[in-house]
């Protein structure tokens, strides 16, 4: 008899044997699901649950230098609940784009590790072996995964990315001239579709030994590529008023994978759910879309999390319909500073967003505390991180599992661009962005009675007194003192 069962069942005849009253016993186990309720949200160990963090540049496991103890730590401590890493089968070149130090996806030479084992070719160079797997390189991740896990972060684990450039392709494993497996000329933007002459097969093997040595653990999903436009490019649309679609112009338009990156992610998605129903657990995986907002035409079966890069709360709405989690997981080239990205995330969140990951690049190799001058095209700081906990409070002060986006309640809001989660009744978690005003009235649509308000500056993280206003005529008036440019609102009704 299972043990687990033996105990519940012992538990219930002794306390039915009892007088007193007693609470129910509730096991939780197994790894981040979509939320039973509210698919847009998660679940995990029986708690509704969003992601937000403020995380390194990918490199955590692969770049030898890097302490990911002391990183782990941090973001534990600064109420971060989420990371994002690459595997090891890309990353960059030491010193190759911003100041040397602070791209952890770049080690020193010598200092990457990677899944495979290495072996000589008959010239004696030193190469990777697809067919051997590293056995260091596994334990350094299951180690990462543990201490992740203690800390209850959960991890994205990045199987694969676009190589982007010649530089990057030179220095990658899956380049025939950088394994004895392989002996076919490949390009770059061929590598990662099925037809990739051979390479293929050592993928998906790749993709098996990754979803069985991280089987056991509850606190990560998968994303099958990084970016998979720029290797494989369909303009989609234009984010700016024109329609004209330029190639490489990725400043200005939302491109997604062709029909080969696509059909090539969707067998490795299929892989890893084939995979899992052998073992013991079954995870969620991502699929990265393209940048900034367009709607998706199509969503595999085996995908729970649709992700975006740069992302617009259109983003949200757009594939609202999909009932899965919309992700934002990865910010950057917005310029330094902490308020760009600390207004995405509050934007998109409370569009119905379930994940944010601000690219932060205070973490690198001699400061994973996340303290490090930020030089580099991005944000990142500890104030930075304090104000996503503040959100990551806010959103968690509700039954968030009863809240879904709602546009039309708002009759008039002059002045101000309004976010609005609500469970059309009772509860309402705002946040408003004020273009051109410093005081105005906000309008809300809600059943007549008492409600209590109370204003979050988002800035500081501190909330006002709470005051009660009564809705009459089914409007609710609220005086808007808004300094900052921006403030968030709780209402509930009394």
């Amino acid at each position: 008899m299972n043990k687990i069962f033996l105990y519940l069942l012992l538990v219930a005849i002794f306390t039915g044997c009892s007088n007193h009253k007693t609470e129910t016993i509730t096991i939780t186990r197994g790894p981040i699901q979509l939320h039973p309720e509210n698919p847009h949200y998660f679940q995990y160990k029986d708690k509704t649950l969003v992601l937000i963090t403020s995380a390194e540049h990918y490199g955590a496991v692969l770049n030898l230098d890097f302490d990911y103890k002391l990183y782990l730590k941090t973001l534990a401590e600064e109420g971060m609940n989420y990371t994002r890493v690459f595997t090891g089968t890309y990353f960059e070149i030491y010193g190759e784009s911003f100041s040397i130090q602070h791209n952890t996806l770049a080690p020193q030479k010598g200092r990457v590790i990677t899944p495979w084992a290495k072996k000589e070719d008959p010239s004696g160079k030193p190469v990777y072996d697809l067919s051997s797997w590293n056995t260091a390189y596994f334990e350094r991740l299951k180690n990462f995964m543990q201490l992740a896990s203690t800390y209850d972060i959960i991890v994205e684990v990045t199987l694969f990315s676009s190589i982007y450039n010649e530089g990057h392709w030179e220095i990658c494993p899956q380049n025939p001239a950088n394994n004895i497996n392989l002996n076919q000329d490949m390009a770059y933007k061929n590598a990662q579709i099925i037809n990739n002459g051979g390479l293929f097969p050592f993928q998906a093997n790749y993709v098996r030994k990754m979803v069985q040595e991280l089987n056991e653990f509850d606190n990560f999903f998968f994303e099958i590529q990084n970016e998979p436009w720029p290797d494989r490019q369909l303009p989609a649309y234009n984010i700016v008023n024109k329609e004209e679609l330029i190639l490489d112009d990725w400043g200005l338009k939302a491109d997604f994978g062709d029909e080969e990156s696509l059909a090539w992610q969707d067998s490795l998605a299929s892989i890893i759910n084939s995979e899992e129903t052998k073992l013991d657990k079954k995870h969620l995986i991502a699929q990265n879309y393209t940048n900034y907002k367009a709607p998706i035409p199509w969503v595999s079966d085996h995908i729970s999390i649709i992700n975006f890069h740069y992302a617009w709360p259109e983003a949200v709405e757009w594939n609202y319909h999909y009932d899965k989690v919309i992700g934002f997981d990865e910010s950057g080239f917005a310029g330094s500073g902490d308020k760009v990205y600390r207004r995405q995330a509050w934007k998109f969140m409370l569009s119905g967003g379930g994940l944010f990951n601000n690219l932060d690049y205070s973490f690198y190799v001699g400061n994973e505390d996340g303290l490090g001058k930020n030089d580099a095209p991005g944000g990142g700081s500890k104030t930075l991180r304090m104000q996503l906990n503040t959100l990551h409070d806010f959103l968690d002060s509700f039954e968030l599992e009863k809240l879904y986006p709602n546009y039309i309640c708002i009759q008039k809001s002059p002045g101000l661009i309004p976010f609005v989660l609500s469970d059309n009744n009772k509860s309402y978690a705002i946040y408003l962005r004020a273009v051109g005003t410093k005081n105005t009235v906000l309008h809300l649509k809600t059943d007549n009675g008492n409600y209590m308000i109370q204003t979050l500056n988002t800035i500081a993280g501190t909330f006002n007194n709470p005051k009660t206003i009564e809705a009459t005529n089914g409007i609710l008036k609220i005086d808007i003192t808004i300094p900052n440019g921006e403030l968030a609102l709780k209402i509930h009704k009394e």
